[in-house]
């Protein structure tokens, strides 16, 4: 990253250099930078004996050199601006996403007795009978949704992964396996991110959040250059979730790749 003092250093030396520069004889600076007796390299142009340059004729190749350094630094600064922009548009793009999310209701969902059954049938074993607490399982819960709320996305992704090691069977286990996907996506952790939303298809194939975390999975393969796996779980929500607000976004982004 180029320091803005590096910068206004830079862009200041050429004055600098100018002002150290006395010029009080027209003749005299022609013949130091025009003379037909000594080139600006120092040789003599007229076959008279090599010189070395004035101290004039150093400074101003100094500010030369100068002038061509800035101009480096500029291009290079520019690039990083624009490279800057473009990560503040994908996060933007991403808060926005996640905002979407939150106010549609992203909180606890209750689930039906069979929908739980289905889904502790395929889960991990870490959660015995004895350890379950529905009202523990809530609270734990709804405090890890609380720091997405409040923009705290590194510990509501400790709090979610905290949350499936404890309660891999709870009721609410699908929904806190799509949002720990959600939080490392705007963290811009893309692996995390797809692995943690092929989990809810996989843990939950029942949960309602199974479209929105393929729909989701897709959008990760696509921005990690695998526009095949994109299109074909794209593909996958039109064809098993016709209805979904998912299967909408789908179809669109499918005509985009």
């Amino acid at each position: 990253m180029i320091r803005p003092t590096l910068i206004a250093l830079a862009l200041s030396l050429p004055a600098l250099a100018t002002a150290a520069i006395p010029i009080t004889d027209r003749s005299a600076y022609d013949q130091t930078y025009a003379g037909t007796d000594q080139g600006m390299n120092g040789a003599a142009t007229g076959g008279g004996a090599s010189a070395p340059l004035s101290a004039q004729g150093q400074l101003f190749m100094q500010l030369q050199q100068m002038q061509q350094e800035i101009a480096t630094l500029r291009g290079m600064l520019e690039e990083q601006q624009h490279e800057i922009s473009q990560l503040r548009q994908e996060n933007l793009e991403r808060y926005q996403t996640l905002d979407s999310r939150l106010s549609e209701g992203g909180g606890a969902q209750a689930v039906s007795p069979s929908t739980a059954s289905a889904q502790n049938s395929t889960q991990p074993a870490e959660q015995t009978a004895g350890e379950s607490d529905p009202e523990k399982e809530k609270l734990f819960y709804e405090a890890s949704f609380d720091l997405i709320k409040q923009r705290d996305f590194e510990k509501a992704e400790q709090a979610f992964s905290a949350f499936l090691r404890k309660y891999p069977k709870s009721q609410y286990a699908g929904n806190a396996q799509y949002w720990l996907g959600e939080v490392s996506l705007v963290q811009g952790d893309l692996q995390g991110a797809g692995k943690a939303f092929a989990l809810v298809s996989h843990n939950y194939p029942e949960h309602n959040k199974v479209p929105d975390s393929l729909y989701k999975l897709a959008d990760v393969e696509r921005r990690l250059g695998n526009a095949d796996k994109a299109r074909g779980i794209l593909q996958q929500v039109l064809a098993q979730y016709p209805n979904s607000s998912a299967a909408q976004l789908a179809q669109r982004d499918l005509g985009k790749l």
